[in-house]
């Protein structure tokens, strides 16, 4: 590590309507260091960083790069000075090739372009990093760990010399983040300062040189990753000596009973064609809970849309409670029982413009309307979402801020409690954890152990392995739309699961 920061925030402050996200922030990176941010929701980090990349301006404060006050306007202005950002959301066009989508974030790239030139960069700076990606290969066909290497290769041949990384590590395989940590470790050997933003605690102690966390905006402490440990980490960021984890119990199941939720022989396309589900046979009994592992869009969106009603079935049949349901509105569904918990709350579940507590009521308009709906009963459903907050130990800053306001965490921690609050008898949840800090993330994976323990039926997908293997009684495994494993935990490793994850076995198990 450098002895100079290569960039340098003194006193940052930001404010948002209601909400100071930064308070007088210092931060200094240094190149040839893996610098962990760390941060319960709504403790500032990301602002702080799109502060950095230019996307927010500081209501005060300055930036120094290598010593000398700049400013950073834009994301152009950042780039300019060598500051490169991946987001959680990749910025690709899948139709184009890498090299085609490489070069469009080139600066100065020229009218005629020259594509060998540009993809015999994409090689020599694959290989020298670990990189390694078909230049010629269009997007849409890579798998999201070869499309992360196309963000960061994208940063590389900018010539950025920081690179901030947002949850890099949310839809990896295990071996696949492994291999992100060794990209890590090369770009540190050549001078390179890379940012880490995970909540994933175990991640930090096993990548990085140094730690920053905050809280409440503002930093709660800073240290070398060689002397941090879990629980100092946890400390530092909820202020409280430790937090204690979710216990795993004993579930209810009983194999001889009526399944909640039966899928027999689904799928979502016609014979022969590309995508979608394909022959799923899967069940959930009163008592348990399903994980669902896979590398993002391999299936999981279409089983949720299938069991929900929002995409039918080209072949096969849906039940609940041992009727035929194939065929169900979604409207039936959710009344029957259902509750959803989704991969993108904020798209899926919720209004940005309308407050939380008018969110919470849109989820079950019949429960709380009077006058034959002419008018809504506020203090249920104030009371009702003020009690599933609670219960959850999930604090939200106002019942009347619009939701799209509110960090990516605390959206979540809304759709969470909205749902919870409808004691449902089985549970989609699709990434309920993502985005949520190591406190909230608990509380939701303590609930749904309740949930279970109580009789209810619930199915979890996740991108958190150690999540799946820690709740569930039973594990399958999507690949391309198939169910290529079913195991219980104990009788398969998380290696094995990756694998299977990533279609580098053959198939373990069997469909079910």
């Amino acid at each position: 590590m450098n002895s100079f920061p290569l960039v340098a925030l003194r006193s940052v402050t930001k404010s948002f309507p209601g909400v100071l996200a930064n308070d007088h922030v210092d931060l200094e990176i240094y190149g040839g260091e893996v610098h962990s941010l760390l941060g319960e929701n709504g403790a500032g980090k990301s602002t702080l960083m799109k502060i950095l990349y230019g996307f927010y301006r500081a209501d005060s404060g300055e930036i120094c790069l290598n010593g000398q006050p700049v400013e950073i306007r834009s994301p152009h202005d950042a780039q300019r000075f060598g500051i490169g950002m991946v987001f959680q959301d990749f910025i690709l066009i899948p139709a184009l090739s890498v090299a085609e989508n490489i070069a469009l974030f080139l600066p100065n790239l020229p009218a005629v372009l020259d594509k060998a030139l540009i993809i015999r960069r994409i090689k020599e700076i694959s290989e020298r990093y670990g990189l390694q990606v078909d230049p010629v290969a269009p997007v849409w066909r890579l798998s999201v760990g070869e499309r992360q290497k196309v963000e960061v290769l994208k940063l590389l041949l900018a010539d950025a010399r920081i690179l901030i990384l947002d949850e890099p590590t949310r839809s990896l395989a295990p071996h696949e983040v492994e291999g992100l940590f060794q990209v890590f470790a090369n770009l540190r050997r050549d001078g390179y300062a890379v940012v880490f933003i995970t909540h994933k605690l175990q991640e930090v102690l096993a990548c990085a040189d140094r730690i920053t966390v905050m809280r409440h905006g503002q930093v709660a402490g800073k240290l070398p990753g060689s002397g941090a440990t879990e629980a100092g980490l946890i400390s530092l960021m909820f202020g409280m000596d430790e937090i204690v984890p979710p216990q795993r119990r004993g579930g209810t199941r009983r194999e001889d009973v009526q399944p909640l939720l039966e899928l027999r022989g689904i799928s979502t396309r016609a014979e022969g064609e590309v995508g979608g589900l394909k022959e799923i046979n899967l069940r959930v009994l009163p008592g348990e809970i399903v994980g669902v592992a896979g590398v993002s869009g391999n299936g999981q969106r279409e089983l949720g849309d299938v069991i929900l009603g929002l995409e039918r079935c080209a072949r096969g049949g849906k039940y609940l409670w041992g009727q035929d349901a194939t065929h169900w509105s979604v409207a039936r569904i959710r009344a029957s029982g259902v509750a959803f918990i989704p991969e993108d709350p904020l798209g899926m579940a919720a209004f940005a413009w309308l407050t939380v507590q008018e969110n919470m009521a849109l989820g079950d308009t019949g429960r709380y309307a009077r006058q034959g709906g002419l008018s809504i009963d506020w203090q249920l459903v104030r009371d009702e979402l003020e009690r599933s907050l609670k219960r959850l130990g999930f604090a939200i800053p106002s019942l009347y801020m619009p939701v799209g306001t509110l960090s990516g965490g605390n959206i979540q921690r809304v759709v969470v409690a909205r749902e919870m609050a409808r004691n449902p008898k089985l549970i989609l949840a699709f990434y309920p954890t993502r985005g949520l800090d190591v406190r909230s993330a608990m509380a939701v994976r303590e609930l749904l152990l309740a949930c279970r323990d109580a009789g209810a039926g619930v199915l979890l997908i996740s991108e958190d392995l150690g999540e799946l293997f820690s709740l569930s009684d039973r594990l399958v495994v999507l690949f391309r739309g198939r169910i290529v494993g079913t195991s219980a935990p104990q009788e398969i490793t998380i290696n094995e699961v990756g694998y299977l994850m990533t279609g580098s076995k053959g198939e373990y198990g069997s469909n079910g």
